[in-house]
Parts: structure tokens; C-alpha cells; sequence
């Protein structure tokens, strides 16, 4: 504690005596003065938080970073890199990884310099900028997992009447997700709405705490459009998924029965196995990241309709559980996506936990279904 506190300043060092702080101190008092006129009144009614959780927090964001960094980072050398690999669905993979990437590189730096200094030391600019940047990166993984789930809609259900995604609608739809991300964001920094300092004091995020409901209704669209309309969507997605798949056992296990046989072809099999997998992984990834972005919702909820007391530690939560989010993708797609770990044992293969997957390219030949073979087949035509 007292290490903590000597790193931090003579300011921390004269208001944490054995890890009490001093009753007229306030969590605002070593904000810098340009940054007096961003802070909401709410937060100078909480004492100092103690030096341990900056400490906590910035060894957190900083393990995430590099996570991240190195996840995202080989998603996409081995996406980019792979032959096979190279479709139109999987264009929708790398953009994920790319937004990921984005959100650490941009964030994970300045997180960990203001856990130092305990307090943001870098301007109102540059907090306008960090909260624009989180909020946009976040908004465009959402909306590029709505495009994933869409996308398996429609090799999965609607088969080979649906209409094959090509690298033409892939990258128009990845250009729909960075514009509607891009326009929602940055209209705090003209007016509706605002970026400003968090309870923690360490990072920037949109104010719940203004009073005025021209403010507050920022929020509430905002949350519409990137939130519960991707939630629908992906739930109506999901649902039509695993009623298909459940469909289309159940008949095979039917005919098989007729014919007086175990089962039916093994590639059949292999074909029902490979689209409950490719469900349960886009199931977990778009789980994993409500998990992740939940929590700051609760936080601008309980903000604007003052249901909740919200104090500068439960924050926190807010900022780890959302950058934590870009630590999920890589990994499951490397424990999961049997054309992924086939790809990523022959370019990098210490990163292979386990070693490689025998039966790997095999699989990865016969993703989905019949349907999602002849999609993809269209897909790769001239």
C-alpha cells in the first residue's frame, strides 16, 4: 500500500494514511483543473479511492492488452494469410479482429498512464477522443456480430435458397458497420450528449448524469440502435438456427431409424456435428460480448433514471468487463474453428494448444450443411 502510494505523488502519499483516507478529501482533488468543468457534482460527494485499485486496474487493462494485442493480432495474419480462409464470411471475422485490436491499442495506453497518475492527465480533447474511440470500436464489433449472425441465418436456415454472400455485400456490409458506428459516436462531441471523465477518474465515457432529458435521450436512442436492436436481431437469428439444426437431426435420426441403420453416412453426421459447432461458437462469441457491454449499460441506466447510486469503484466494472471483450473473440475462435487451428498449426504452430486438430481440414471442408458448402462454393467463383 504505502509503495502505491509513494509512486503516486506526495498529493495520494498526505491523504492515505494506513489505507484511510482523510474525510475532507474528495476522488476529484487531483484532477487537473482544465478538466473541473467536465466533472458532473456527483462524484465530489466520494472520498479518494484507495491507490490499490488504480493498481489493480491498470495491471488488469494491461494484461488484456497484450491478450488482446497478440489474439486479434495473429486472427488476423492467419485470416489474411490462408488461402482457404479468405471468403466472404470470414472477411466479417477479421473486421471483428480488427475492431478489437483497435479498441486496445487505442485505449489500453492511456488507461495505463492515468492508473499511474490516478486521475486523466491527458485534457478534455483527448477525453473526448478515448470516449468517441470506445464507444465506436465497441458499436462496430456489436453491429459486425449482427452481421455473423445474419450471415449464418442465411447459410443455415435458408440454404441453398438463400442468396451466397459475396466479397461485394461482405465489404458493404463491414462499411454499413464502421458508418452507423461512426455517426452515433460522434455526436456527443457536436452537442447531444457529451464525453466526459468517469467515476474512477482514469477513463472517458458518455455523462448519464446530466440532468437535462435532451441528454439523457441520447442514451436511451443510443441504446436502441446498439444494444437492443442487435440483441433482437441476433436472438431472431439464433433461435431459427438452432431450430433448424434440431430439425434436420431429428430427420436424420428418423430416416436412419426407417432403414434400420445406427446412423447415415459418417459425412452426414460430420455435416449435422459441424453446424451445431459453428452455432454454439457464434452463440458463445455474441454471449461473451453482452457479458462484456451489459455492465455499462446498468451504469448509463442507473445514471439517467437514478436508480442506483453509483460510485467511482463500481465503474471500474464497467471499463474491465468492456475491454475484456476484446480478448474473447481470438480465443474461441482458436479453441473452436477447426479451419482456423489447422491454419494457425502450420503458420504458427506453438500457438496451438493440444497440437493440431487431426480431422481439422477435414472438417473445415464441410463447415455447415450441403447448403453451406454450395454457398461457399458460389462464393469463391470469379
Amino acid at each position: 500500500m504505502e509503495s502505491i502510494a509513494e509512486g503516486s505523488g506526495p498529493l495520494v502519499a498526505a491523504r492515505w494514511a494506513g489505507g484511510v483516507s482523510f474525510s475532507n478529501a474528495t476522488v476529484v482533488d487531483m484532477v487537473p483543473p482544465e478538466m473541473l468543468p467536465w466533472i458532473d457534482a456527483h462524484w465530489y460527494q466520494f472520498p479518494p479511492m484507495n491507490p490499490l485499485w488504480h493498481g489493480i486496474l491498470g495491471f488488469v487493462i494491461a494484461v488484456l492488452g497484450f491478450v488482446s494485442w497478440c489474439g486479434n493480432g495473429v486472427v488476423i495474419y492467419v485470416f489474411s494469410c490462408t488461402k482457404s480462409l479468405r471468403t466472404p464470411s470470414n472477411l466479417l471475422v477479421v473486421n471483428l479482429a480488427v475492431s478489437d485490436f483497435l479498441m486496445m491499442v487505442f485505449m489500453c495506453p492511456f488507461m495505463l498512464v492515468n492508473c499511474y497518475y490516478e486521475t486523466w492527465v491527458f485534457g478534455p480533447l483527448m477525453c473526448q477522443i478515448y470516449g468517441m474511440a470506445g464507444s465506436l470500436f465497441g458499436c462496430a464489433s456489436i453491429w459486425t456480430m449482427v452481421t455473423v449472425a445474419l450471415d449464418r441465418y442465411n447459410v443455415i436456415v435458408k440454404g441453398l435458397s438463400g442468396r451466397p454472400l459475396t466479397v461485394k455485400r461482405a465489404l458493404a456490409w463491414i462499411a454499413f458497420v464502421w458508418i452507423h458506428a461512426a455517426a452515433w459516436t460522434v455526436m456527443p462531441m457536436f452537442g447531444w450528449n457529451r464525453y466526459v471523465p468517469e467515476g474512477n477518474m482514469t477513463a472517458c465515457g458518455t455523462d448519464y448524469l446530466t440532468k437535462d432529458w435532451f441528454h439523457k435521450s441520447y442514451i436511451l436512442v443510443y441504446s436502441c440502435f446498439c444494444y437492443w436492436l442487435p440483441l433482437l436481431t441476433i436472438i431472431y437469428s439464433y433461435s431459427f438456427i438452432v431450430k433448424a439444426v434440431a430439425a434436420h437431426e431429428k430427420a436424420m435420426r428418423e430416416q436412419a431409424k426407417k432403414m434400420n441403420v445406427a446412423s447415415l453416412r459418417s459425412s452426414e453426421a460430420q455435416n449435422t456435428s459441424a453446424e451445431c459447432k459453428l452455432a454454439k461458437i457464434a452463440l458463445m462469441t455474441i454471449s461473451l460480448w453482452f457479458m462484456a457491454w451489459t455492465p455499462y449499460l446498468i451504469i448509463n441506466f442507473s445514471g439517467i433514471f437514478e436508480t442506483m447510486a453509483i460510485s467511482p469503484l463500481f465503474t471500474i466494472w464497467g471499463s474491465v468487463f468492456a475491454k475484456a471483450n476484446a480478448v474473447y473473440n481470438p480465443i474461441v475462435y482458436g479453441i473452436s474453428h477447426p479451419r482456423y487451428r489447422a491454419a494457425l498449426n502450420e503458420k504458427l504452430p506453438m500457438l496451438v494448444c493440444g497440437g493440431s486438430d487431426s480431422q481439422g481440414t477435414a472438417d473445415g471442408q464441410s463447415q455447415a450443411s450441403a447448403a453451406t458448402v454450395a454457398t461457399t462454393a458460389a462464393d469463391e467463383k470469379p
